[in-house]
């Protein structure tokens, strides 16, 4: 078997006080198949290259995927510094854990992003008609209040608590937890670190989650305080008490 070499370049410019601005670059080692047979655990994902433009992603040799890096102790990334890297990289999708770990993601592929518009249409569809809430696609970065910075695939808010935030604080990244959050599982995610995702959601007062994996075709339900349930090959799913009266088609999305 052989395999090819990748790399992935991440680039940072932070600034520490009384300090002038650093820029770091923190290069990943990638295993793919194609060439280079020493290579024995390859890992299939994306690449991210450092340009005149910032962080870019590279749709080369078919890989998508999430990454995840251990900045510790190396470099501490503070909110702040997190917000300036997203604005001053447009074109990466990037999260950051609790932990401080920076996540950096590819775009999704056609079906992949098929499947979620039609998950976030319906959820639109229905949280205008019902006024109670306030939908989200997965373009929106909350601020969790342990810190983490997340992206759902999709997700709502009560209206009351969305409008008690600040004009200000709504149009960056809303710091706050939604009620309701989706994560749909492309073909290249781990399951683990979705997993691990959701059950921060759970960590920060979400009170609803799903996890929907086309490739299982299961769904992974996560409420407070509660074990998780699989639903294997189910055609809709119910918001509870969440969201009354709200019912997911999963046809086309499962």
């Amino acid at each position: 078997m052989i395999y090819t070499l990748l790399i992935l370049s991440i680039y940072l410019v932070y600034t520490r006080s009384g300090e002038k601005n650093k820029r770091i670059l923190i290069i990943v080692l990638i295993g793919c198949k194609r060439m280079i047979p020493s290579f024995s655990s390859p890992s299939p994902y994306g690449i991210f290259v450092l340009s005149g433009n910032g962080v870019l992603p590279a749709y080369l040799f078919g890989a998508i995927a999430m990454v995840t890096l251990k900045l510790e102790p190396v470099i501490h990334l503070s909110a702040e510094q997190f917000i300036q890297l997203c604005y001053t990289n447009p074109d990466a999708k990037l999260e950051l854990t609790a932990r401080g770990e920076l996540v950096v993601m590819s775009p999704t592929g056609e079906e992949s992003g098929m499947r979620n518009s039609w998950l976030t249409a319906q959820l639109t569809v229905w949280a205008k008609k019902d006024g109670t809430g306030v939908a989200f696609d997965s373009s929106t970065m909350f601020q969790l209040p342990s810190g983490a910075f997340r992206s759902p695939d999709a997700s709502l808010i009560q209206r009351s608590r969305w409008e008690n935030l600040t004009d200000q604080q709504r149009q960056t990244f809303p710091p706050i937890a939604p009620d309701f959050v989706v994560e749909l599982r492309s073909p290249s995610d781990s399951p683990k670190e979705l997993q691990n995702k959701m059950q921060e959601y759970l960590d920060n007062e979400v009170r609803l989650g799903w996890l929907l994996d086309p490739m299982l075709k299961t769904v992974e339900i996560y409420r407070i305080g509660q074990p998780v349930e699989v639903l294997t090959n189910p055609t809709q799913l119910d918001g509870e008490n969440v969201l009354p009266g709200f019912v997911l088609d999963l046809g086309g999305i499962l």
